[in-house]
């Protein structure tokens, strides 16, 4: 950066009375610098600049270190006292700062980097790396939880979507150094990208079925790089037009600087016929939209970003890739940036348990917020198959990892993982805002297990809301499965088969083992779960 536009900066700064200690030219150190920490379930960091300024846009050399002993041991920031430690990873790193709103309005800042074989300065080029076992790649991210203070909404997205969708990022707990200062609890992450270990796509080429494929891009704001603006408008809930408003797609992968024209000209003709089916699609006509779409795949995104109640969600960091037509033609949507979910927004009704986010146009733009959802989601849900679609797919995880008892119980074991050995006690330390407003909060707790309980209560009122709108009965049995585990297979019959022999009913739901539904179980209910299982109808 130029260093006479860093002293004017600097400047204007002091003149406004909010240059302080915790600046840019510090790299935003924390309150308190002076946090020790000895011991730690979770991976250490040590990240060293040489008290260089951490840029946004321009990547600069650092050292980086990552100690972990493997999960359930410990690990020690003083490596003298215990040598012998395993060093995950060990080398040069391309760092910047990376975000918009976590960047802008965080204290504490994300972080972007990419390993390195030697220094920038000296012509490194990136690496791929495996890290904390989450395979090679050369892009990473640090988030830094902070408006979310009980660090968990990422991960918990994360988590309770990972079985459903077909690429979900990984991340993993970790405490982290800046030059040897402590800077809390942060989330070293995948980054949804391209990669054998992330969404495995070639690049695209030139010409014939290798031109189609693969691309990622999102729906964002303008403050990036604009590639592509829609032809069609985002809607009101009741599908009147915002003319005034636009929807813009930025391309990810390749970098929009690396296509050729030709590909350009392909993806946005792409994304055009894909929204030209949504928008002429009409409850009586016939569905072309599922040619440019993988529909399941758009329910299970659906039902995401819903549970989470996401005010980003649609509309924000909305990524989708595309693979050559050869794999598979259609659209599929990817699960990212979810801290201002499950009720942690106290705007745009961000804390509602009871309002459906993709209906949130009115108040957006009530709001003067140029960012809409696109028009697609009110377009699918005017289609009785897709809704059919979204209540079914919806019974099937409410039975399974979406049943209330493994939701909370996700909750538990990720808050667990922050506060048994101290991680998160040391980020208050660090951070303190406890009995704080920070932005967007909508519930202000006065400390840690206030906050997990909020969330927890969130989530029951936001699951039955979403309960009763969908139809489901979460008291109700599925008929024919036996085991409980939310669907109906091959195991259920063995199960089923196991009980009659026993007489042993530990594990077994005997209400949905009466497959025949005569009121006894017998084998005539194997008979008939066979049948089911052959036929795919009761």
């Amino acid at each position: 950066m130029n260093r006479k536009l860093i002293l004017l900066a600097m400047a204007v700064l002091t003149l406004a009375g909010t240059a302080h200690a915790n600046s840019w030219w510090d790299n935003y150190r924390p309150d308190n610098k002076n946090v020790r920490l000895t011991s730690t379930n979770l991976p250490i960091v040590w990240i060293d600049v040489d008290g260089n300024y951490i840029d946004r846009d321009e990547r600069i050399t650092a050292r980086m270190k990552i100690i972990h002993n493997g999960d359930g041991n410990l690990n020690y920031a003083d490596t003298v006292a215990h040598p012998g430690q395993n060093i995950d990873y060990e080398g040069y790193v391309a760092l910047r700062y990376r975000g918009r709103s976590s960047f802008s309005m965080s204290d504490k800042k994300p972080y972007s980097f990419r390993p390195l074989d030697k220094p920038l300065e000296e012509g490194g080029e990136k690496k791929k790396v495996n890290i904390l076992g989450m395979g090679k790649d050369n892009n990473w991210a640090l988030l830094a939880p902070y408006a979310d203070k009980s660090m968990l909404r990422d991960l918990l997205a994360f988590e309770v979507s990972r079985p459903w969708m077909e690429y979900t990022p990984q991340g993993r707990y970790c405490e982290m150094f800046l030059d040897g200062i402590y800077y809390g609890v942060y989330i070293l992450t995948e980054v949804v990208s391209k990669g054998k270990h992330r969404i495995n796509l070639p690049d695209p080429g030139e010409t014939g079925d290798s031109i189609t494929g693969g691309y990622i891009m999102e729906v964002n704001r303008t403050d990036g790089e604009v590639t592509h603006t829609s032809k069609y408008h985002p809607v009101s809930s009741s599908g009147t037009s915002y003319y005034n408003q636009y929807i813009h797609f930025q391309y990810k992968s390749p970098d929009y600087e690396d296509m050729t024209a030709d590909q350009v000209n392909y993806i946005n003709t792409r994304i055009d016929q894909m929204e030209r089916a949504l928008w002429n699609y009409r409850p009586t006509g016939t569905p072309s939209y599922r040619n440019y779409i993988d529909m399941d795949n758009f329910v299970d995104y659906q039902i995401a970003m819903e549970l989470g109640h996401n005010v980003d969600g649609y509309r924000l960091s909305g990524k989708f890739f595309k693979r050559r037509d050869s794999e598979d033609a259609r659209f599929k949507m990817v699960v990212w940036d979810n801290n201002l979910s499950y009720g942690n927004a106290d705007y745009y009704n961000g804390w509602r348990t009871d309002s459906w986010i993709y209906q949130n146009n009115n108040t957006l733009n009530n709001a003067g917020d140029t960012q809409l959802v696109p028009f697609w989601w009110y377009k699918l849900n005017t289609d009785p198959e897709y809704t059919a679609a979204l209540k079914s797919r919806w019974a099937q995880y409410r039975r399974s990892n979406l049943r209330e008892d493994r939701i909370m119980a996700t909750v538990d074991s990720l808050a667990n993982v922050l506060t048994e050995y101290g991680a998160e006690r040391r980020n208050s330390q660090a951070w303190p805002r406890w009995g704080e407003y920070v932005w967007p909060n909508y519930y202000i707790a006065d400390d840690y297990a206030d906050e997990v309980d909020w969330l927890k209560g969130w989530l029951h009122d936001r699951i039955a809301w979403m309960d009763q709108q969908l139809g489901f009965d979460p008291n109700a049995s599925l008929r024919g499965d036996v085991d409980g585990d939310g669907s109906v297979t091959i195991a259920d019959a063995t199960t089923l088969i196991d009980y009659l022999l026993s007489g042993n009913e530990n594990g077994i739901d005997t209400s949905a083992a009466d497959c025949d539904l005569n009121s006894t179980i017998t084998i005539s209910d194997v008979t008939a779960l066979i049948d089911y299982l052959l036929v795919g109808s009761w």
